[in-house]
Parts: C-alpha cells; sequence; structure tokens
C-alpha cells in the first residue's frame, strides 16, 4: 500500500472536540504508529476536516453517524457550514452539522428518508458510505453495487471475508478516515489509476506563486511553490481545489488560478487615442414601442459565493458563469440597450432572489448563464431552459421560448458543441420571474471537449458576444423591433435569421 510520509512532528493543526470547529495540536493516544489507519487519520486532522474526541483520544473504533459523516464530507469539499435551519424535522439549526447537511441535500449528495427526516444520529453503513463518497467525488454512483464497485477498483476501499462488500454493517470513524482520505488524495490509495491528462496554465493574476498544499484547503501545509504561466497537469478535482502534478510533485491547489489559455507575459500598454467614429444617424423608434435606451436585459452569473455550482476538469462553474457575464454586459455598453447584473463578484443570491430581481430593477428580459455536468464525463453539449408549465406564475411563455430559440442558436454558433435542443425545466429563477426568462447551459465543464472551449478567455468572449446577439435577435424578429438592426454593426454581425 502506498502512503504519504507523514510524521508526527509536522503541525497537526484543527483538532477539535469533534464536529466543532475549534483547533488544538492533535496527538492520539489511541492512534499509534503501528495503527492501520494512522496516516490518514493524522492527514485529515491535519486539514480540519475531522478530530478527536478529546485533545488526547480518536476513538478509532466508534461508530460513525450520519451527520458526523455529513460534516466531514462538508469540509473535505469546502463547503459553508454555517448552522441554518434544513429541510428535516429533526435536524434544528443547532446541529453542528446543519449547515452542512442542507449544503450536501442541494447538491444531491445526501438525503433523507420519505418521512421528512435524516436521522442524523443514525450509524453510517458502509454502503452508505460508498454512495456517499461517490456521489461527492463525482465517481459513477448510481447504486450501491456500482458505487462499492468505483472505490474498490481505485483502491479507496475492498471488500470483507466472505467476498462481499458488506455494504449493510456498520462503519468505524478509522475505517472511514482512511476511506476518505484515499478519496481526496490518491497517494493513499492501493491501487493507481489517476491520470493527469489535463494540462492547463497557474495564473495567480498579480505574478505571485502558488502554493502547492498537502490538502484541499489553507489548513494543509504548503510542499512547494509553481510560478504564474507555468503549465501543470491536473488528474481531478476536490470541491473548488485540484489535485495536479508538476514537476513529479503531487499535490493541491486552487481551481480558480488554473485556466487552460497561457496567461499573457506582455505589460498592459495604452493604446493610442482613437479617432471617434461619425455620428450616426438616429435610431427611429418603431410606433407603439418604447424607446431603446428603455430596454434593460438582466445577465445572471450562475450560482456564486457559498454555492460554487459544478466543477471539473480544474475549473468552477461559479468563476465561469462570472466571466461569461461579465464579458456579455460589455457588449451593452456600445448600443442604447442596458444590461445589470445580478451578481458581479463572488457573492451568493438565492433562487427565487434571481427570479424576483427583473422586477426589483425593471428589467425587460432575463438570461441566467450556467454550466452543465455528469459524473461520467462523456456528457457533452449545449442546451437552454426555459419554463411553461404555469402561466399564472410567468406569464411570458411564448416569449420564453423564442427567447430560448435565439439564445440556443447563438451558443451554437459560438462553440459548435452538440446540439441538445430547447427544453422545459421547472427552476425557480425561470418559474418565478415576471419577464422572458431563459437559462442557458453552455456546456459540460466535466467534458473534455467542451471545457477545451469554455475554459480559454476565447471561447469565453465568443459565447459572450453570441448570447448579446441572441438578445438582439430577439428583439429584431419576435418584438418586431427594426430599430435594432443597426446594433448588429457595433461586432459586425448580422441577424441570424426568424427561429421562433
Amino acid at each position: 500500500m502506498k502512503k504519504l510520509a507523514l510524521s508526527l512532528t509536522l503541525s497537526l493543526a484543527a483538532l477539535v472536540p469533534f464536529g466543532q470547529d475549534s483547533k488544538a495540536a492533535a496527538n492520539f493516544t489511541d492512534v499509534g504508529t503501528t495503527h492501520r489507519a494512522q496516516a490518514e487519520i493524522y492527514y485529515l486532522v491535519e486539514g480540519g476536516i475531522t478530530s478527536g474526541v478529546s485533545e488526547t483520544r480518536f476513538v478509532p473504533e466508534q461508530q460513525v453517524t450520519r451527520d458526523q459523516a455529513a460534516a466531514m464530507l462538508g469540509r473535505t469539499l469546502n463547503l459553508n457550514g454555517e448552522q441554518r435551519a434544513t429541510n428535516f424535522k429533526d435536524v434544528g439549526k443547532n446541529n453542528f452539522s446543519s449547515g452542512y447537511i442542507q449544503q450536501l441535500v442541494d447538491k444531491k449528495i445526501i438525503s433523507g428518508y420519505p418521512d421528512g427526516t435524516f436521522k442524523p444520529k443514525n450509524t453510517l453503513s458502509r454502503g452508505e458510505m460508498a454512495m456517499l463518497i461517490g456521489r461527492a467525488f463525482d465517481y459513477k454512483a448510481s447504486s450501491v453495487s456500482v458505487a462499492a464497485s468505483s472505490l474498490i477498483n481505485k483502491g479507496i476501499a475492498s471488500g470483507i471475508a466472505d467476498g462481499s462488500f458488506g455494504e449493510s454493517q456498520t462503519i468505524k470513524r478509522g475505517d472511514f478516515a482512511v476511506f476518505l482520505a484515499r478519496s481526496i488524495n490518491a497517494d493513499f490509495r492501493t491501487a493507481d489509476t489517476e491520470k493527469f491528462n489535463l494540462n492547463v496554465y497557474v495564473n495567480t493574476k498579480d505574478g505571485s506563486k502558488l502554493n502547492l498544499r498537502k490538502g484541499p484547503n489553507t489548513s494543509y501545509s504548503s510542499i512547494g511553490s509553481i510560478p504564474t504561466g507555468k503549465i501543470v497537469s491536473v488528474a481531478y478535482s476536490v470541491g473548488d481545489w485540484a489535485y495536479i502534478t508538476s514537476d513529479n510533485v503531487k499535490g493541491f491547489v486552487h481551481s480558480a488560478y488554473l485556466q487552460s489559455d497561457k496567461p499573457s507575459d506582455k505589460p498592459v500598454v495604452t493604446p493610442p487615442p482613437v479617432k471617434p467614429d461619425p455620428t450616426p444617424p438616429p435610431v427611429v423608434t418603431p410606433p407603439g414601442k418604447k424607446p431603446l435606451s428603455d430596454i434593460t436585459v438582466v445577465i445572471d452569473a450562475g450560482h456564486g459565493g457559498s454555492d460554487p455550482g459544478s466543477s471539473g476538469n480544474g475549473f468552477i462553474e461559479k468563476n465561469i458563469t462570472l466571466n461569461v457575464a461579465k464579458k456579455m454586459e460589455k457588449y451593452y455598453a456600445k448600443v442604447p440597450m442596458k444590461a445589470i447584473m445580478t451578481r458581479t463578484d463572488d457573492t451568493y443570491i438565492s433562487p427565487s432572489a434571481r427570479g424576483a430581481y427583473p422586477k426589483k430593477v425593471k428589467g425587460d428580459i432575463f438570461v441566467s448563464i450556467h454550466t452543465n455536468s455528469h459524473t461520467g464525463g462523456s456528457a457533452n453539449g449545449t442546451e437552454t431552459f426555459y419554463y411553461t408549465r404555469s402561466a399564472a406564475v410567468n406569464p411570458n411563455v411564448s416569449q420564453s421560448k423564442a427567447l430560448a430559440q435565439y439564445v440556443q442558436n447563438r451558443q451554437l454558433e459560438a462553440w459548435g458543441l452538440t446540439d441538445r435542443g430547447v427544453k422545459v425545466m421547472n427552476l425557480a429563477v425561470l418559474r418565478e420571474n415576471t419577464v422572458p426568462a431563459v437559462l442557458a447551459e453552455l456546456g459540460f465543464i466535466t467534458n473534455k471537449k467542451d471545457i477545451g472551449i469554455m475554459g480559454t478567455e476565447a471561447g469565453r468572449e465568443k459565447m459572450a458576444k453570441g448570447l448579446f446577439l441572441a438578445t438582439l435577435d430577439y428583439y429584431y424578429y419576435y418584438e418586431n423591433r427594426t430599430d435594432v438592426l443597426p446594433l448588429y454593426s457595433t461586432v459586425n454581425a448580422t441577424p441570424s435569421g426568424k427561429l421562433h
């Protein structure tokens, strides 16, 4: 078995009373140097992912409860563990793991029972463990047997003496630590199956070096540093962190500092002043229509803050959506129409608040930007959603469908990915809206072909331009706004052709 060279004399921070967040030094009398899970336990403790029941005892033979497992997985994925109300009648906001439980439920990693309970103090079985880890790390976990096979094939888990996986057996703290540490860091595994086959560039934006760490958070010590512009190879992601290799050293870096295209090493040069173009002829507003200057497009960058969205290939959805949204917004500076963004930084906004935003700012149409994901990695392509099930909630059904058709068309034109079509979807940002509203799934962040375009600045610029043009197409064709026609010339484009 491969093991990390972990010394007990290293700074093993983050020992806490179980489930709490204070830190202290860790030296457990019941986890000696010969203990089968010694390296894995201390590895998780260093990152604040698990802890002892006291400063001197870990109790590795104690069974793991469902709320304890949720807390450890939540910390592993760097979720927001702030205590809060949950969907479950038996998990109040005072439960130490309530924040992690609700976040994991929102991400469809963990679930409760049909009677509306979570049963936080029930012990966890090996089968449940396999499903939780399979979902948390984007393994194929459609069933317990599939999840167990994935863990065994990756060298994370093994069967029991009778040859089965022992899915109904409860799991002990020491064993759970082993399985979780192996899932996080492939160096602990008994099989070498991970491939570092995605090459990306490091870009810290300010020219500083990027810390390479032993684990996926800043509590882990740095084992090296990587300069901006250097190519590194990614194997997989753990939350917002990527497991990479650089100069034959393996470790973790934050995905926000990785990109597919090479960072510019040229100094920023202020261009000489450009003579202004001749004043264009005035735009004539069609009879019965409000001026273009009174039209507001609401641009919604999906996810944000404590909600990172999906991740894959070293990228995070919330960062890509914000990048595309900001690029899209800039195109409106050249035309009379206005654009307003639901968020301009890494901020969490609830889906309902996003849906209500157009009414608040007197917006006219709504475009929500997202990336798709799939555990298998083979799913790919572009699709656009609108809502149509209850016109009493959002009455703009035909308008939303037309807008979706023009958005889908321009997305395909921009990236040329597989056409997954225009579809109806019951989503809060669409259902609770008051204007024509669509949700654009640009591509699959988990697919290597899609991310090959999505992960580049040039690709995201093309998509932003395409989404801008889609809004012009909608107004030109569906709303019969002939005064939109001159706006295409600002980006050297032409109308798409009537689609609705």
